[in-house]
């Protein structure tokens, strides 16, 4: 059995492993709660580290840490408080977050392993001696000073959630737009066959296909800021059930300033902080956001798979690069490995969307939300595997794609859609009769109406350019 310490809490004493940086409660919560493995993201860990940094901020100069009340810090305790704070945000200790994901509703059990770690560490680093079981920088009295979980916990997600965003979504999707408007550019000239139902249509350009494409992605990167911008109002400041008791009246706009300032986000403090506390409505708001996004980027990669289908005997329209081989038993066969993989994470993400809408709808109960930590966890999910699969699609098969000039080409011709072109000029049920008539006969549309001289070479040649096609004539 390995070492112990002895730490305390308001039930009594616990046994802790005796290098932790944890103390009672997050010990209680490991013992109570052996689900399922995960834990909550380290994004998470340094959104409640810029969360409690923030509020040492404001707790400092409202003289509150350093002021009359109960065990007053001295100024060098509480410096020591926010570097041990800041050391969460840079990622250090990240070892000391054991619990998992379905614990406490609240995250109650999250936050005070904050607290206990940021206390520990701080005693630490103002020279003190961390293993005393009473604790001069104390987890509940000074680190979660004017707070509770029930505030600063939504707080932290709102924050983890639009920081990611920010600085992880956003730079992806944009990066894939680019590559895709790339490809929409360089291809403009490239003719091809349209596709509706499944079926032959009228012709089209391949950069005009791919510049859907890119627009798609382009209407993404708005709604990735729709997301972000949904849980800019911050809840911090309402302590227990939204009155703010025990905190100061301008504590929780004085949290969202310092987080705006650190982050660049435009994070304010909420309107109501009763609805802010009890609902998490705007977190479901966000994750539906992300949900139309993945959904967005599975057609996208689905129709790209399609397009790349073949080599012999599908579209094979845009060659797509070899990543691996792509079976046990049919050699040299390579499969569209990237689409897939996007395909399947956008899955998961249009999954994560209910999780994120039942814990908003039933878990908000009067003044409380008791589904936060799945919550926390689905919605850093969502976000950090859109971001992974728009940099992974990117870089492994947008960039490497080929147009297959040749097989664009030749579907133009063979199509009997071809004969849309003919409509203002022999009607729409003269045009269907000689389709069917060129399917029949496995004659093209243009050599049907050559062969029955339907109408002069030159005008055929006219209304059956498939250039013209592409675009609106007068």
């Amino acid at each position: 059995m390995s070492e112990t310490r002895i730490e305390h809490d308001s039930m009594g004493d616990v046994h802790v492993p005796a290098e932790a940086y944890y103390g009672a409660q997050t010990q209680r919560a490991v013992d109570n709660f052996p689900i399922s493995g995960w834990r909550l993201p380290g994004t998470m860990i340094r959104a409640m580290g810029m969360v409690k940094h923030a509020c040492g901020i404001a707790n400092r100069d409202l003289g509150k840490l350093t002021g009359s009340g109960k065990n007053p810090l001295s100024d060098s305790q509480v410096e020591a408080m926010l570097a041990a704070a800041e050391e969460l945000i840079d990622g250090k200790l990240a070892d000391e977050f054991p619990i998992d994901v379905f614990q406490t509703g609240s995250g109650t059990s999250s936050n005070m392993n904050v607290n206990e770690v940021i206390s520990n560490r701080a005693i630490e680093i103002a020279g003190g001696d961390r293993m005393a079981l009473v604790k001069p920088i104390h987890p509940n009295d000074h680190v979660n000073m004017g707070q509770s979980t029930n505030d600063t916990f939504p707080t932290a997600i709102h924050v983890a959630t639009a920081v990611q965003i920010q600085t992880a979504l956003l730079p992806a999707l944009k990066s894939l737009h680019a590559s895709l408007a790339a490809k929409a550019k360089q291809w403009d000239k490239v003719m091809k066959i349209g596709r509706t139902h499944l079926m032959d249509a009228t012709p089209l350009r391949l950069g005009q296909e791919f510049g859907g494409f890119a627009r798609q992605v382009e209407l993404s990167i708005a709604r990735a800021e729709i997301a972000r911008d949904a849980v800019l109002e911050l809840p911090v400041g309402g302590t227990a059930v939204g009155s703010g008791i025990n905190t100061h009246p301008e504590f929780g706009a004085r949290v969202a300033a310092a987080l705006k300032t650190r982050t660049g986000i435009q994070f304010v403090d909420a309107v109501n902080h009763f609805e802010a506390n009890a609902q998490r409505d705007a977190l479901v708001q966000s994750h539906g956001e992300l949900k139309c996004i993945a959904q967005t980027l599975f057609n996208l990669s689905n129709n790209i798979r399609w397009l790349g289908s073949g080599p012999r005997c599908g579209f094979y329209e845009v060659q797509l690069p070899s990543r691996q081989p792509g079976s046990s038993i049919m050699p040299g066969k390579v499969n569209p490995v990237m689409c897939e993989s996007m395909m399947q994470l956008c899955a998961r993400v249009i999954g994560n969307d209910g999780t994120m809408t039942i814990s908003g709808a039933a878990g908000g109960n009067f003044q409380l939300n008791i589904m936060m930590p799945v919550m926390a966890h689905t919605v850093l999910e969502s976000i950090m595997l859109l971001t992974g699969g728009a940099n992974a699609f990117v870089e492994f098969c947008v960039d490497q794609m080929e147009a297959n000039v040749e097989s664009c080409n030749n579907s133009v011709e063979q199509s009997l859609s071809m004969c849309t072109s003919l409509n203002p000029l022999i009607g729409y049920e003269h045009a269907a009769k000689l389709a069917k008539e060129a399917f029949a006969s496995g004659q093209t549309i243009r050599e049907l109406c050559l062969e029955k001289k339907i109408l002069p070479e030159d005008v055929l040649t006219e209304a059956l350019d498939p250039w013209k096609m592409t675009e609106p004539q007068e």
